[in-house]
């Protein structure tokens, strides 16, 4: 599977490199990440829980870090196993570029998995990859965002938590929707009984 794609991160490149380095910043953004240490300057231990299809695995394994062009880009790889689900691996080549205030990030993704999960299709696994992807860089990109784009620019990323909508008369919109459609209910109720 191969899968190359680009995102505008709201930060300058030095804070974004200093995230993509960093074990904690990338466990928060890592979907199903359970764990991520670092055991040497270019290596990291992980443990994620994932669910592709019907399958769901628990990996394990190693991420180490090559071709370390600070803070211009790097290659991540790794390789990770999850017992009878079978096992995924797979390198990425990272490159920031500056883009104003903002970084743009450019990745390719190069990964084969095998075992049950390789059974389920490659559209299948093709379409799990693409949204774990946005999953992480809405993620990343809403951890590195300034306070004052949190609830504006974040809010338009499509797959990210929209921003509640406002109260009208001290009560959430939810609130009057669901009470308007049990009013309709309650009358087509009484209206059947007469």
């Amino acid at each position: 599977m191969d899968m190359t794609g680009e995102r505008r991160i709201p930060a300058p490149r030095e804070k974004v490199w200093q995230a993509l380095n960093d074990p904690e910043a990338l466990r928060a953004a890592i979907p199903g990440c359970e764990s991520l240490e670092k055991t040497s300057d270019n290596e990291m231990k992980a443990t994620a829980a994932v669910k592709i299809g019907p399958i769901a695995a628990r990996f394990t394994g190693k991420v180490q870090l090559a071709d370390i062009d600070p803070p211009n880009s790097y290659t991540i790889s790794g390789e990770g196993q999850g017992g009878v689900a079978g096992f995924a691996r797979g390198s990425a080549k990272v490159r920031l570029d500056p883009d104003g205030a903002a970084t743009l990030l450019r990745y390719e993704v190069n990964a084969q998995v095998g075992g049950k999960i390789a059974q389920l299709g490659a559209r299948l696994i093709d379409a799990t990859a693409k949204s774990l992807a946005d999953q992480f860089f809405n993620r990343f990109a809403a951890a590195l965002a300034p306070p004052e784009l949190a609830e504006t620019e974040m809010a338009m990323i499509p797959g990210t938590v929209p921003v509640a909508p406002p109260d009208v008369l001290g009560l959430p919109l939810a609130a009057w929707i669901g009470g308007v459609i049990f009013l309709a209910i309650l009358l087509l109720f009484l209206g059947s009984m007469l």
